[in-house]
């Protein structure tokens, strides 16, 4: 969580008695004496997350069975991908056709103002926090382990791989056997203590698992996320947000190897909209906000729905304005908006 950008203007002026905050649409080009602020657009992010796991078969897999009696042993290598989470969430960018200035006048105090980085206001009289989202980088988890370092001279100088795998079936066997020994206490040179038992212990089953690995393989996984990023201008039907296949991962949206995730947005008109008489006879006269409307989001598989939930859009509803006297001088009124669709969250006067 980190703080955005706060400006603080102050004056120390003789004031009114009366004297106002005045806002006004921006006038590109012409110097005004005040702070520009935008209202935002409303995105969806969609994060998903999968885990890619890469096989590599063992130097002795197709002997797994007849030495240690494992079945099923694949001996050859494959990946295969898995998706984890899906995850929705709304961010705000600037709606360029909603820029607004918040003048500062002779006999009046400008309210502390604070903005995002890219400019939409978030909160007046008072600090919001806005959180960050980040996506995490792949990470790669590696089970390889060295299992020469424990091979024994008979078993290197074997003449044939057959042999080799026999000798390191003994040899795990070995090591199990000393293993319960030690647990049973039925050997002569027995770990003094607690610390020291365990110690043997963990030698011994990192030598027998990097030994079974010759015949089982091992599994590096990779754990790797995407974010899908949608602006919707209008109702969306089923639009291909991504694909995702089982052998590849992540794919692109027109490539068939994949399975595709819809995405569906439906505006539910929760705002009633100005026809475009009242729009035109509009005034600006206070600080405007958001009247987002609320829209029905979906994504789903050829399977069905794998998310549905109603999510507010600043462009789906209007805009309307807060009395100017709400920040007349003396006034203590604190407002935070949305960062997401610029509405109204709190309001205290």
């Amino acid at each position: 969580m980190k703080r955005n950008i706060i400006i603080a203007l102050t004056f120390c002026m003789s004031l009114a008695s009366m004297a106002q905050t005045q806002v006004t649409e921006f006038n590109p080009g012409i110097a005004a004496n005040g702070v520009n602020y935008v209202l935002p657009k409303t995105v969806l992010r969609m994060d998903a997350s999968a885990i890619k796991v890469e096989y590599m078969p063992g130097e002795f897999a197709k002997y797994a069975e007849r030495y240690l009696h494992l079945k099923g042993v694949a001996s050859e290598p494959s990946t295969t991908w898995k998706m984890t989470t899906l995850a929705v969430r709304q961010e705000g960018v600037p709606d360029t056709a909603k820029i607004f200035t918040v003048k500062l006048k002779d006999k009046t105090v400008a309210p502390m103002v604070q903005l995002t980085p890219s400019g939409i206001l978030v909160a007046v009289n008072t600090n919001a926090d806005v959180e960050e989202h980040a996506i995490p980088a792949d990470r790669i988890v590696r089970h390889k382990m060295d299992a020469r370092q424990y091979l024994t001279e008979e078993i290197l100088s074997a003449t044939s791989t057959s042999k080799m795998a026999e000798l390191t079936a003994q040899e795990i066997l070995d090591i199990r056997e000393s293993k319960n020994a030690i647990k049973r206490g039925q050997v002569e040179a027995m770990p003094q203590d607690g610390a020291s038992l365990k110690i043997v212990l963990d030698e011994l089953n990192r030598q027998e698992e990097a030994l079974t690995q010759l015949f089982t393989g091992y599994a590096d996984t990779t754990f790797t996320a995407k974010t899908f990023t949608v602006m919707p201008a209008g109702d969306i039907s089923e639009q291909v947000l991504f694909r995702f296949s089982t052998k590849l991962g992540f794919v692109d949206a027109d490539d068939l190897a994949g399975d595709p995730y819809y995405l569906s947005v439906k505006d539910r008109h929760t705002v009633v909209l100005p026809d475009a008489k009242e729009a035109a006879k509009r005034k600006i006269e206070g600080l405007v906000y958001n009247m987002p409307s609320m829209a029905n989001v979906t994504i789903s598989t050829m399977q069905g729905k794998v998310y549905e939930q109603e999510l507010p859009f600043a462009q789906f509803g209007t805009i309307d304005t807060l009395s100017p006297t709400l920040f007349n001088k003396g006034a203590t009124t604190k407002l935070t908006l949305y960062p997401a669709t610029g509405g109204l969250m709190h309001l205290e006067q």
